[in-house]
């Protein structure tokens, strides 16, 4: 399987209205960066231990660790959450950025240093999550 049939198994594999809500971001982010790389995680890690929510990944970076050593990752993550969907910011630098920038503006929607998380899209304020989302692109780029 591809990684955009993994994405679609994925999206179609989510009860409704999450995957309505879920094709509509996938549709929004492609449309916002269509050339933009995909991945797509498992959730799975080397020893096939499930550790984290699958996650759709757009944009390409490389991320600078402390220790000096560098991995290549998605800007922007999509995920399913028991309560929810999950929009990941990855890569911003400051971690008070999306709270204070997007946080009272966004609707109904928890705002962390890289994550906007919300139960659906007819609970935020969809044109404020779409500018954090290109803020996102914009400021994580390599």
């Amino acid at each position: 399987m591809n990684v955009q049939e993994q994405i679609n198994a994925y999206i179609s594999s989510q009860p409704e209205p999450k995957s309505s809500d879920m094709q509509t971001l996938h549709s929004i982010i492609l449309k916002l960066k269509p050339e933009c790389k995909l991945w797509f995680l498992d959730g799975r890690n080397s020893e096939n231990k499930v550790v984290s929510n699958p996650n759709i990944g757009y944009g390409f970076q490389t991320i600078k660790y402390a220790n000096g050593e560098t991995r290549d990752f998605y800007q922007i993550g999509l995920s399913a959450n028991t309560t929810g969907i999950s929009v990941y910011i990855i890569g911003l630098e400051d971690k008070t950025y999306l709270a204070k920038t997007y946080g009272d503006k966004i609707g109904k929607a928890s705002v962390t240093g890289y994550c906007i998380k919300f139960k659906s899209l007819a609970t935020v304020n969809i044109p404020v999550l779409e500018a954090a989302i290109r803020d996102g692109f914009e400021t994580t780029g390599n």
